[in-house]
């Protein structure tokens, strides 16, 4: 079969928290992380522990006991704190040196996973968010580094070393723990706040990118078309628009960061002054000992510093985590529909629709299609834009299930043949036909090997006009083109894609808008070799619109697409 159309998009899944299951479900370099990253934290947690415990007890035994002033005399403390110290620099040195492998290698596997998942959607789902697949799988997936390196981090500091030195807190200086616990909500609730402040900015922004970049991608594609047309600066606003609209967007974003990051220190900084006072008051007084309010004094700082690293870090993630929710998206709705699911070979016999409808955006695109498409006979689909004609083709390739309906062969369905069986039988032209970056000769093979016969090679050339575009190429068939044919126009490439499936042996042929981009004469003689390939008993399914197209069909079937329940009508032509 001749695969060559592209395809759209199932709405992203809300995030599911902080830490969302669906990343670690998808990356198992993200699993091994997680759990390094949860090691790490509690090995970090020790050893801020044990650091403040032997500076409170060094230090309040220097000042209280002039006898054990001496280094000899606190060697075990001052060792202990010293092995402390240097556990804690090589942990910190060991997830900075796994953090940014950790995130590449997720990075990575989400972004071949995603491109997997979008190759297998079927082509009336995929084409619609090409965009926004090209922008996640470039430059927005690239953004969960800043969430698995920073963001994770902190978040699993908060979770380990803060509810742990609280508790040593509690046990030291009950006081400075009520204190703390008091407080401490303030720090969530102000994130919360400026949380709410930012909301859909990252969203606001990856969508500005994703419109940007699909402009980009359709200029460049039409380049040529403009200016041969004179038209090439017509878009120039609309492109600048874009990008000012994403740059003010994004230096939104920046302000309202640098502003929380700002208060989430202000904050905590006026929280650990709070214990400072109350412990240097209850000092003077006498009410408490100097080893305990150190050590809840060291602390302190300790409990705040992870939910303020949350706070800072959480900003710079959201661009990651917008793009990572579209990715999921495409991910959590990966359920191909093709035909294959059974293993039955295909029966001779006439394609029938029965009652086929399908769902688009709303609305049926189609509704109640009737038809049955008979070898030998030229079957015209016919219709308004969107009322499901190239969806019809789609249903019978079994790229689509229908929701309503059957469509079978030879009294078969098309979900219970095999699907390599089946997919040999047919050859397909979509509106926009695949060329890959090679020669013309590459891509008149590119859905499998073509006849040696030159003389049946030139037969179908000059059946497509391709013969004049050869004519003018000085390298002929070992012309080399870019991607999607770049370096023929829009006919020279339909003329191409035309002479291949011309070629094909398969039974059965869909063509959907054949003639688009044709001039009337080469349109006549491409018409005629179609009608051929029925005389030769192939079953031929046009989709088009022209009076010409539709004269040269044997049925005519008009497709509608429709809210309601209307049947199509069968037309003898």
């Amino acid at each position: 079969m001749s695969l060559d159309a592209p395809a759209a998009p199932a709405e992203p899944s809300r995030r599911r928290g902080p830490v969302d299951p669906r990343l670690w479900h998808y990356s198992r370099s993200a699993r091994g992380y997680l759990l390094l990253t949860v090691a790490l934290s509690l090995v970090t947690a020790g050893t801020v522990i044990v650091s403040a415990l032997m500076i409170g007890t060094v230090l309040a035994g220097v000042i209280t006991d002039p006898d054990a002033r001496t280094p000899a005399a606190w060697g075990t403390e001052l060792a202990v704190l010293a092995a402390a110290v240097a556990v804690r620099t090589v942990s910190t040195w060991a997830h900075a040196r796994f953090a940014h492998r950790s995130a590449s290698r997720v990075i990575g596997e989400l972004r071949g996973e995603v491109l997997a998942a979008a190759g297998e959607l079927p082509p009336r789902e995929l084409d619609p968010r090409r965009g926004e697949l090209a922008t996640v799988l470039t430059r927005g997936i690239e953004g969960l580094r800043a969430y698995l390196t920073g963001y994770l981090p902190a978040l699993m500091l908060a979770v380990t070393v803060t509810p742990l030195t609280l508790l040593v807190i509690l046990f030291a200086d009950r006081t400075s723990a009520v204190i703390i616990a008091l407080t401490l909500p303030l720090v969530p609730v102000f994130m919360i706040l400026i949380g709410l402040l930012t909301k859909g900015k990252a969203a606001a922004s990856l969508t500005t990118m994703t419109a940007l970049s699909a402009q980009l991608l359709d200029l460049l594609a039409g380049l040529p078309t403009l200016r041969a047309l004179g038209r090439e600066r017509g878009p120039a606003a609309r492109v600048r628009a874009l990008g000012d609209a994403h740059r003010h967007t994004t230096m939104s974003a920046l302000r309202i960061a640098f502003l929380s990051a700002m208060v989430l220190e202000l904050l905590a900084t006026l929280c650990v002054a709070l214990v400072a006072v109350s412990i240097g008051l209850r000092l003077v007084f006498g009410g408490m000992e100097l080893r305990g309010g150190v050590i809840a004094l060291i602390l302190a700082a300790e409990v705040y510093l992870p939910l303020r690293m949350v706070g800072a870090q959480f900003h710079a993630a959201e661009d990651g985590m917008a793009a990572a929710e579209k990715a999921f998206g495409v991910l959590d709705d990966r359920d191909p529909v093709v035909a294959g699911e059974g293993d039955r070979a295909v029966p001779d016999g006439p394609i029938v629709l029965r009652g086929v409808g399908m769902r688009a955006r709303g609305q049926w695109a189609p509704r109640g299609l009737d038809a049955v498409l008979e070898p030998g006979r030229v079957t015209v689909l016919t219709g308004a834009n969107g009322s499901g004609k190239s969806t019809a083709l789609h249903l019978i390739l079994g790229l689509a299930a229908p929701d309503e309906g059957e469509v079978s062969v030879g009294g078969v369905p098309v979900r219970a043949l095999d699907a390599e069986q089946w997919w040999r039988e047919v050859a397909w032209l979509p509106q926009h036909p695949v060329l890959i970056p090679g020669t013309l000769r590459e891509n008149l093979e590119l859905t499998g090997p073509v006849t040696t016969d030159v003389d049946a090679i030139d037969r179908a050339c000059t059946a497509t006009g391709f013969d004049q575009v050869l004519a003018d190429l000085p390298d002929g068939w070992e012309t080399r083109v870019g991607v999607g044919g770049l370096g023929l126009s829009l006919g020279q490439r339909q003329r191409l894609a035309l002479t291949r499936v011309l070629l094909s042996d398969a039974r059965v042929v869909l063509l959907d808008e054949p003639t688009a981009h044709l001039d009337p004469a080469t349109e006549a003689t491409v018409l005629r070799s179609v009608c051929g390939l029925a005389a030769r008993g192939r079953t031929v399914v046009m989709v088009g619109h022209r009076d010409t197209v539709l004269r040269a069909g044997d049925v005519v079937v008009t497709v509608e697409g429709t809210d309601g329940v209307d049947r199509d009508s069968e037309v003898q032509a």
